[in-house]
């Protein structure tokens, strides 16, 4: 196959990815995305000592940086270096990811090649999951977060079974499409034989589509309630500030933007609202949290619940912790310029009710490059450097445990999902397993301005929502706040860059579903999978087995 073919074939297969993804993009493609790259990959397989490894490396790092550029170039609105990192890094690490498909496909035999390419895959975004460099935004069954009536059986597999089914389905394209040259078939020329094989491919591809859809519909049709009225048991009031994260934010005073949220409040809340919600970071107010009683917002706040005696606050905030003088220090403590103590910074949720309590939360899924330095051991040195949303420098402090908000009765407990955390789906489901009743995400979303990146973000909630069967309440600073039910359906979203105030009865659950239970299991298996076929072909490399392919 010529150069230019192999190009075209690189362009296509980026574009059909890029052109797929929501919230504008056309879902179909996304099944027949990696058919290009694979027939550019079997045109190279088919050549015993290929000397074009520099030109394989090329067009697979072309086909996976047109695929991020044209779907997360937005993160430059908030940082060049972090959009700079979220693209250039990612389209590598796929490469990479490619690249080891091939060198083991070829050291194995062709017909290990549908399990080392889907099992090499979900294992690469697996470990996205959680290191330095996490980003999973483009973990292939997030696609589905548009179209949630579809994938209601997420309750049993998460993102990963739409992943599967995604890299399943474009195999059994790939296989139909080159089917002539498919190893299988050993009777080269016979008609009737490929006639029966395509036939047979065929019959998969349709199964593979149809059954998830026709799953989905059962399960909407056998859990959606008949009469929802009945089972809104608590009373939970949004608000939507929007106030701009780049200038008002920071420029006017901490007080007078603490009145607007209150005053937006105050439109929809009453004696029978269990919970007010405001957005990340909504206090300003430096606020350390050895001196709680000391800060202004925390006691207007206070002074406010007293008009609703059942009334609990959460809210998002910039707190730090000052250190006492013999106290064990994290890794992202820092010394005070002028004195000899240190101090952590987070990016915090607190919930504040009638108790003398006030229960924090610590973001602990945090933006690489953005609120923490990646691999701090290397780079301390420019730590300083890493530009953070919430106002001030370097990494911020995280917590090891997902801990969840209890009401004062201990009746009701609330996941405080903080932004970047939501688009993680074993993480959110450890706080419904610590006994989360519904989630709250506390975002603030408008960083990106108006991109994809904020619908995006939105529509992963719908994720976490059916995943977990929880009532999802999102409060964003600049929007789309809205409700949404444990089906995914997303209620009362409001619109961008608009002050606004929602309130609903929601659900408490308590059963757990089976992804709540076992979380990405399917990764894991794939993870394994992964490694014996690594280990069989490092063994075949060297000649301590031979190939019985």
């Amino acid at each position: 196959m010529k150069t230019l073919h192999l190009f075209l074939l690189s362009v296509l297969s980026g574009l059909l990815l890029a052109f797929a993804w929501f919230p504008n993009g056309l879902l179909p493609f996304i099944f027949i995305a990696f058919v290009p790259l694979l027939i550019l990959e079997h045109s190279l397989f088919l050549k015993p000592k290929s000397k074009k490894s520099l030109l394989f490396f090329a067009l697979t790092y072309l086909t996976f940086f047109i695929w991020n550029v044209c779907t997360t170039w937005w993160v430059k609105n908030a940082s060049y270096g972090g959009a700079a990192m979220a693209i250039l890094a990612n389209s590598l690490l796929m490469t990479i990811v490619f690249m080891l498909f091939h060198k083991v496909k070829k050291r194995i035999g062709n017909k290990w090649a549908p399990a080392i390419f889907i099992c090499f895959w979900i294992t690469f975004e697996f470990l996205h999951l959680d290191w330095d460099l996490t980003w999973p935004w483009l973990t292939l069954g997030n696609i589905f977060a548009n179209t949630p009536s579809l994938i209601q059986w997420y309750e049993y597999t998460g993102v990963f079974g739409g992943s599967l089914l995604i890299l399943l389905v474009n195999f059994s394209v790939f296989q139909l499409v080159n089917i002539s040259k498919i190893n299988s078939i050993e009777v080269e020329g016979d008609f009737k034989i490929k006639f029966i094989y395509s036939q047979k491919i065929v019959g998969i591809i349709i199964l593979l589509l149809i059954v998830p859809i026709l799953i989905s519909k059962l399960i909407l049709a056998f859990f959606t309630p008949t009469n929802p009225e009945q089972k809104q048991n608590c009373k939970v009031v949004v608000v939507q500030p929007n106030i701009d994260p780049y200038k008002e934010k920071f420029t006017s005073s901490y007080q007078g933007q603490l009145q607007k949220m209150i005053q937006l409040a105050i439109q929809k809340t009453d004696s029978t609202t269990d919970y007010l919600i405001f957005p990340e970071t909504a206090l300003t107010e430096d606020i350390w949290e050895n001196e709680f009683a000391k800060s202004y917002s925390i006691q207007t706040l206070k002074s406010h619940l007293k008009n609703f005696s059942k009334l609990k606050i959460i809210i998002g905030a910039a707190t730090g912790k000052i250190y006492k003088p013999n106290e064990l220090k994290s890794i992202t403590a820092r010394k005070f310029t002028q004195e000899n103590a240190f101090y952590d910074s987070y990016n915090t949720a607190l919930q504040i009710d009638s108790s003398n309590l006030i229960q924090t939360y610590h973001k602990s899924k945090l933006v690489p490059g953005v609120e923490m330095m990646p691999f701090p051991f290397i780079f301390k040195y420019i730590e300083k450097f890493a530009i953070n949303l919430g106002g001030t420098s370097g990494s911020l402090g995280k917590q090891a445990e997902r801990t969840v908000f209890n009401s004062c009765d201990n009746l009701t407990k609330v996941a405080p999902v903080i932004c970047y955390e939501s688009i993680y789906g074993e993480y959110v489901g450890t706080y419904v397993k610590n006994g989360a009743h519904f989630i709250s995400i506390i975002t603030n979303d408008g960083w990106w301005g108006d991109t994809p990146g904020y619908k995006q973000h939105l529509k992963y909630a719908s994720l976490r929502a059916i995943e977990n069967r929880r009532w999802v309440v999102r409060s964003a600073n600049t929007g789309v706040s809205c409700f949404i039910n444990p089906q995914g359906e997303i209620l009362q979203a409001t619109s961008w860059w608009t002050p606004a105030v929602i309130s609903q009865g929601i659900e408490l659950k308590n059963e757990l579903t089976f992804y709540t239970k076992y979380g990405d299991y399917i990764a894991r298996i794939t993870m394994y999978i992964s490694l014996l076929l690594i280990i069989y072909s490092c063994l075949i490399r060297f000649k301590i087995i031979k190939n019985i392919n």
